[in-house]
């Protein structure tokens, strides 16, 4: 298992993995995104790593968040803004290499607390969450109201 930072938007494999985490999102979308992430490398961490014969098999993004992050309880937060791993390299510890990494950027980043967010019905993500040993703080629904 090779883990690479990423340096550019064409690293191989970040846009697929990025696709298939959040295939919602259009590829110059997530490109603008990678570019952004790139383009502030002291507020955000990425990392795609390899397997074998250097198949992409998994991604992670982190940010540090001054702002108040849910359940926290320090200003400076290094968020997990996305992990995932490809369903054929799953439960071989892909997740758990990456989620090391993020912890010593964000120990190198003088923070004390790792915080997520999974969708309430989310229940595979909140179980991965789990597993890496994220402890759940609190369950959040948001509401807006538009004004006309």
């Amino acid at each position: 298992m090779k883990l690479v930072q990423c340096t550019s938007t064409g690293q191989d494999g970040w846009l697929g993995l990025r696709q298939a985490l959040w295939p919602e999102g259009v590829p110059a979308e997530h490109i603008a995104e990678m570019q952004f992430f790139l383009d502030h490398p002291g507020r955000f961490f990425q990392l795609v790593a390899y397997e074998g014969d250097n198949q992409p098999a998994g991604f992670v993004e982190a940010a540090l968040r001054g702002d108040y992050v849910n359940g926290t309880d320090s200003s400076l937060v290094a968020f997990l803004e996305g992990l995932y791993v490809a369903p054929g390299y799953r439960r071989m510890g892909i997740g758990t290499l990456l989620i090391a990494a993020v912890i010593a950027w964000a120990k190198a980043c003088h923070c004390t607390e790792l915080a997520s967010d999974a969708l309430l019905d989310n229940e595979g993500s909140q179980a991965m969450h789990r597993a890496l040993g994220f402890t759940e703080t609190e369950r959040v629904v948001f509401f807006r109201k538009l004004i006309p």
